[in-house]
C-alpha cells in the first residue's frame, strides 16, 4: 500500500490511483492547446485499439460520470420512433430504463432480478414478441451485485433479430478482456475511474463511425449530444464543445501508460481475479457468505451477507476506515448486504491486510459469524 494514501477505497469507483496518475494532474492546460487537444485524439486512439482490433472504430468522450455518457448515448442514438429493451438484473440497468423514462423513450425491460443473470431464451421471446424493439440496453458487469452477466451470449440473440446493442462496460473495460466484436456491441460505454484506473471527471462511447455519423440531429439534449461532440473532436482535432476536465485527460492519459506497463487487460484481470478469490477465501474463513455462487461473480467487486441479524454497517464501515480501508455499503433489495471492491491499485498483499483489520474489528464490535452462521434468507 503506498504511504501517501490515506484510504484504501474497495469500492466499484472512484478506486485508488497510482502516485504517477494523480501526478499527472499537476499540469496546468488550456482547452484550446494544440498539445492537449493532441493528448486527447491520442487517448481517443487507444481506446478504441483496447475495445477493438478492427478499422472503422471511432471514440467520443463526454464530461460528467459515466451515466452521463450512458445518458448521452441512449438520447442521442435512439431515433424519435426508436424503442429500447433494457436488460435489468441490478441497479445500473435500472438507470438506464429511468433515463429512458425521463427522455421521453418508449421503452420496456427484461426483469431477471438481482441476483440472476438473463436467460437467452427469456431475451429471445420478449424480441420475438415485441417486434417494434430497435435497440437492446444492458450492463456488462452489474456491480449492484457483482455480477458478470453474459454480455456476448445476449448480443448474439440481438444481432439475431437486427436491433442495435448498447452495452455499459463502465466495470468491465480495461479489466476484463473483451471485444466489440465478441459481445456484438455496436455502442459500448466506459467511464475513466473504473478500471482503467484513472480519476472521475468523464465518460466515452466507442462505436462504428458510420453509426456515429448517422446519428446526427437526434440527440435530446444540448450538451450530451454524442454526435456533435464527437464532430467537434473530429474536426478540431481533439477539442471539446465545452469546457473539458484536462486534469482528469491527463490523469488518464498516464492511466492508460500504467495499463500497458503492468502487461495490458490480460494481466491486470489475473492481479484482480487474484484479489477477488483471496478475498473471498478469508471472507468465508472468518464465517462470511457470498451473495452470488462463484460462476456468477465478476472479479470487480463482491456482495457479502450481512454477518448476524441486527449488523451495524455503519459502525463496521467507520471501524475499517479508522484503518485505512473503504467498503462499500449493500445495494441489493432482496437481501442485507455489503460489498468490498477489488479493482484500482489495489494488490493481493492489501487484500490479506484487509482480512487481518476485519478480523481485529469483529472482535472489537463482538462478532462472531461463525457462530451466528450469517443473515442467509
Amino acid at each position: 500500500m503506498d504511504n501517501d494514501i490515506p484510504y484504501l477505497l474497495l469500492t466499484p469507483g472512484p478506486l485508488t490511483t497510482s502516485r504517477r496518475v494523480r501526478e499527472a494532474m499537476m499540469r496546468d492546460y488550456s482547452t484550446w492547446d494544440v498539445d492537449y487537444n493532441s493528448l486527447v485524439d491520442r487517448v481517443r486512439d487507444q481506446l478504441v485499439r483496447l475495445a477493438t482490433n478492427e478499422d472503422g472504430y471511432t471514440c467520443v468522450l463526454m464530461q460528467g460520470s459515466g451515466t452521463f455518457a450512458v445518458e448521452a448515448t441512449i438520447g442521442s442514438v435512439l431515433p424519435a420512433d426508436g424503442r429500447l429493451l433494457v436488460i435489468n438484473n441490478g441497479a445500473y440497468a435500472q438507470r438506464m430504463a429511468t433515463i429512458a423514462e425521463k427522455l421521453g423513450i418508449p421503452h420496456l425491460q427484461l426483469q431477471t432480478g438481482e441476483t440472476h443473470p438473463p436467460a437467452t431464451a427469456d431475451l429471445q421471446q420478449v424480441l420475438a414478441a415485441s417486434p417494434e424493439i430497435t435497440h437492446v440496453a444492458m450492463v456488462h458487469c452489474e456491480t449492484t451485485t457483482g455480477m458478470l452477466n453474459p454480455a456476448a451470449e445476449i448480443g448474439q440473440v440481438v444481432k439475431d433479430h437486427g436491433c442495435c446493442y448498447i452495452v455499459d462496460a463502465m466495470s468491465s473495460l480495461g479489466g476484463v478482456p473483451l471485444s466489440m466484436e465478441e459481445l456484438k456491441a455496436d455502442y459500448l460505454v466506459s467511464s475513466a475511474n473504473k478500471c482503467i484506473q484513472g480519476v472521475p471527471g468523464f465518460g466515452f462511447v466507442i462505436a462504428r463511425q458510420q453509426s456515429i455519423e448517422a446519428i446526427d440531429g437526434q440527440a435530446r439534449s444540448l450538451s450530451l449530444d454524442l454526435f456533435d461532440q464527437w464532430q467537434e473532436m473530429e474536426s478540431k482535432g481533439g477539442k471539446w464543445r465545452y469546457t473539458s476536465p484536462t486534469h482528469v485527460v491527463c490523469a488518464f492519459a498516464e492511466a492508460l501508460a500504467e495499463l500497458e506497463d503492468e502487461g495490458g487487460v490480460e494481466a491486470r484481470h489475473r492481479r484482480y481475479c487474484e484479489n477477488q478469490q483471496r478475498l473471498v477465501k478469508g471472507m468465508e474463513q472468518r464465517g462470511f457468505r457470498t451473495l452470488l455462487p462463484g460462476e456468477l461473480q465478476s472479479p470487480v467487486i463482491t456482495a457479502f451477507y450481512d454477518p448476524c441479524p441486527g449488523f451495524d454497517f455503519a459502525t463496521f464501515y467507520d471501524l475499517l476506515k479508522q484503518r485505512r480501508f473503504v467498503v462499500y455499503p449493500g445495494k441489493v433489495s432482496e437481501a442485507q448486504t455489503f460489498r468490498i471492491g477489488t479493482i484500482g491499485h489495489v494488490f493481493p498483499d492489501d487484500i490479506d491486510e484487509l482480512l487481518d483489520c476485519i478480523s481485529e474489528v469483529l472482535r472489537e464490535m463482538e462478532i462472531d459469524p461463525l457462530q451466528a452462521g450469517g443473515d442467509l434468507p
